[in-house]
């Protein structure tokens, strides 16, 4: 064999060994490059999760502090803080016309000075064989405080109003129920009249209701003649009723730093804010409590009966 004929062997075996050379370096290019979209799969998906969180976190903490921020429920203040004691309320000179022959009031039991207050009056003028004059009078005054579950004190006030006119208007045995408003008493004020046949005689009642911003004023007045003294005309006992709850109306402002309200003789708490003014009466009790008060008169005694 030649020396040409030994080297074509030998030129095909390194041709042989250089291209397995070159499909092996081609393998590990294909391994690789298949690698790389995986790579940027899994790359991609982290960076989307991550995002994803971010943005979860990011709507929380924007919902808790928005939530943080909201306001919370407001209601108008209340425009008075202090009450009148209401043996007070009425000056001397008008009780002496209303009552005449009354004493000093009689405070009610369940009174809160800052949240409710009652007096009552009665008079019997006894004219020996011509028989006797009676009244009463009941002066009641109610103060509401505004609250964010039941409203402002005004709101409460108005409501209370309204039930305190409908509770005269559907008195038990009145007769010829008569209802009007009064101007110049108050933000609202109504009178109620209606007459009662009791065993001591007829009575004229008179019952004026009024609303003064977050306080509503009671006032029952009523009248009758006994053994035989005739009865009071309805229409004098109702400028009575009316010229004392303008009084009242006075000492209420008074009470709270406005005006005077009254004489010497209708002693007003000073105007500084009362120490409970932050608890207010609710409108189921304090419609009972004055309801109580309110809705029947005393009658007389048997002992002044007789001395007619």
């Amino acid at each position: 064999m030649s020396e040409g004929t030994m080297q074509r062997p030998a030129q095909r075996d390194q041709g042989d060994q250089r291209a397995k050379r070159r499909g092996r370096g081609l393998g590990r290019v294909l391994v690789c490059a298949a690698a790389v979209p995986v790579t940027l799969i899994v790359a991609g998906c982290s960076s989307d999760s991550g995002s994803g969180d971010a943005d979860s976190g990011g709507k929380s903490a924007d919902t808790a502090a928005s939530a943080s921020a909201s306001p919370s429920p407001t209601v108008q203040a209340a425009v008075y803080k202090s009450l009148p004691k209401a043996c007070g309320a009425v000056t001397k000179k008008t009780l002496g016309e209303l009552v005449p022959k009354g004493k000093s009031g009689k405070e009610g039991t369940a009174d809160e000075a800052d949240a409710r207050s009652s007096c009552s009056w009665s008079s019997l003028d006894n004219n020996g064989v011509k028989g006797s004059q009676f009244r009463w009078l009941n002066v009641s005054l109610l103060r509401f405080e505004s609250d964010t579950s039941r409203g402002s004190g005004e709101e409460q006030a108005q409501a209370y109003y309204d039930k305190q006119i409908q509770d005269a208007q559907s008195s038990a045995g009145a007769k010829n129920t008569k209802s009007k408003a009064v101007s110049g008493t108050g933000d609202a004020a109504t009178t109620v009249t209606y007459d009662l046949k009791k065993k001591e005689g007829s009575f004229k009642q008179q019952t004026v209701v009024t609303r003064v911003e977050n306080v509503v004023i009671t006032l029952d007045y009523n009248g009758a003649g006994l053994a035989g003294e005739k009865t009071p005309s309805a229409e004098s006992l109702t400028k009575l009723a009316e010229k004392a709850t303008k009084e009242a109306v006075a000492a209420v402002s008074a009470a709270n730093g406005e005006g005077t309200g009254g004489d010497a003789g209708a002693a007003s708490p000073s105007p500084s804010p009362s120490k409970g003014a932050s608890k207010s009466p609710s409108p189921s009790a304090s419609a009972s409590a004055s309801k109580a008060a309110s809705s029947k008169s005393p009658s007389p005694s048997p002992s002044a009966s007789k001395k007619s």
